[in-house]
């Protein structure tokens, strides 16, 4: 039998709650009994209410003090096109991440989740690409029990009902996916945010040292 006694009562932070896969999260984690308190920081509020749910607005440029967490999961991130430069979507995808995990682990955190990307290089010629790769590396490079990365393909979700604008090639290859099915590579089919959000909610609480979850393992649960 697995002792599971070292994930009970697990104070957990989140940032990008509000976000395609960060909601999935957040609403799983409160559904979870072995969770006792969810520290969502945002620039704005969350319409959920929850007993478990504590909801923090932040400046990421300014983080305050956090209350004491276990474990910290990232799901901030944008596109060039939504944040206008390729600067302010380093200030989203590297900037805010990084300083959300710093003030998770002083917080007493071991354990951080990442929504990454598939094509994550640091040695990437694709900035996109390139950044989230700069990420996962100098996270790696914290003292943690457990780093797990999930770096999903192209997302399937429905952003209108976040606020959010379409995104043409999350679009194109659902499409096309319809079209083809199965003659896709599992590794280059869309995956749900939902999958990586349980993903990631599924493998945090016993994983050890640095791992990496690819969209096919993400979308078979292996």
């Amino acid at each position: 039998m697995t002792d599971s006694s070292h994930i009970k009562a697990r104070r957990v932070a989140i940032a990008g709650a509000s976000g395609l896969v960060g909601q999935h999260i957040l609403q799983t984690l409160l559904a979870d009994e072995t969770v006792s308190e969810v520290h969502a920081l945002g620039r704005r509020g969350l319409a959920i209410k929850h007993p478990k749910l504590i909801v923090h607005r932040v400046d990421f440029k300014a983080l305050p003090p956090l209350p004491p967490v276990d474990e910290v999961y990232l799901a901030l991130g944008t596109t060039i096109g939504d944040a206008g430069s390729q600067a302010a979507f380093r200030a989203v995808d590297f900037d805010a991440n990084l300083s959300v995990a710093h003030a998770a682990l002083a917080a007493g955190a071991r354990r951080i989740a990442l929504v990454s990307a598939a094509g994550a290089n640091a040695g990437s010629r694709v900035f996109y690409n390139r950044v989230k790769g700069e990420l996962e590396d100098v996270l790696a490079e914290l003292e943690t029990d457990a780093l797990l990365i999930a770096r999903p393909s192209l997302l399937l979700g429905d952003r209108a009902a976040l606020g959010q604008r379409p995104r043409a090639a999350e679009k194109v290859t659902a499409a096309l996916f319809k079209l083809l099915g199965r003659a896709i590579p599992l590794g280059l089919r869309p995956v749900t945010a939902q999958r990586v959000a349980q993903a990631l909610t599924s493998g945090l609480p016993t994983a050890r040292g640095r791992s990496v979850l690819s969209s096919a393992q993400i979308q078979t649960g292996a």
